[in-house]
């Protein structure tokens, strides 16, 4: 559920911010979809006698594949209703993914002009020492 603290994606020139679109129609039925398959994959856990905490649930090494499966379609299904808003169709790691949403949450809610981003080059050479 964590896409819902950002701001919804544009859709290139077609779509208006609040009107609605074929294209945003889709992505967000299919983020709906995804985001309740995550949900029920969660439910089939904490049924029973003793049921699953969501500690137990995210742990990275006994996480369950049916709800990996089930986050990872639903990546792909954010990422894609991102990508036409200059995001990409597949990311290298969350961390990139988190990166790019919060770059897009500043611009819309900025007052300010965004700055460029800035692009890290290798230095060549011995660092400069202090005096």
């Amino acid at each position: 559920m964590v896409y819902n603290n950002f701001p919804w994606p544009d859709s290139p020139e077609d779509f208006k911010p609040n009107q609605s679109s074929a294209r945003a129609s889709k992505w967000q039925t299919a983020i709906e979809i995804a985001a309740q398959a995550v949900l029920d994959a969660r439910a089939q856990f904490q049924q029973g006698e003793r049921p699953a905490s969501l500690a137990d649930l995210y742990d990275p090494l006994t996480m369950p594949p049916a709800l990996l499966k089930a986050h990872q379609q639903l990546d792909a299904a954010v990422d894609a209703a991102y990508a036409p808003a200059a995001g990409k169709k597949t990311w290298k790691n969350d961390a990139e993914r988190v990166a790019f949403l919060f770059e897009r949450y500043q611009q819309i809610t900025s007052l300010l002009p965004a700055a460029p981003s800035k692009t890290h080059r290798k230095r060549r050479g011995p660092a400069p020492t202090a005096p």
